[in-house]
């Protein structure tokens, strides 16, 4: 994860200051949500947080299992609104998701 873009270089920066323990994979899959092209206009630490939520949404949480099920998204959210906060914490994340339906990328 070294060199790139100038865009590049400040995600990785702003990446590290947003989640200081956040496991490799997770940090590779998050920047390149980050870095799509319809998330180009944000400035990096608004791509990165929502890049950062869908990650753990989608990828670490029961969410789509939970909209499989027949469950709306306002309430697939709600369901997984603690496991989100725990891992945002798990990875030295100051910051939590504080509404279940906060938007997200995907």
């Amino acid at each position: 994860m070294s060199g790139g873009t100038k865009r590049q270089k400040e995600m990785r920066k702003a990446l590290r200051a947003l989640l200081p323990r956040v496991p490799m994979h997770d940090a590779e899959a998050i920047l390149t949500i980050a870095l799509a092209g319809h998330l180009r206009h944000l400035p990096p630490t608004i791509s990165l947080w929502q890049a950062t939520t869908s990650h753990i949404r989608h990828e670490l949480t029961e969410y789509d299992a939970l909209l499989d099920e027949g469950y709306d998204r306002d309430s697939a959210r709600f369901f997984v609104l603690e496991t989100m906060n725990e891992i945002l914490r798990d990875w030295g994340c100051n910051r939590e998701v504080t509404n279940a339906a906060e938007d997200e990328v995907s």
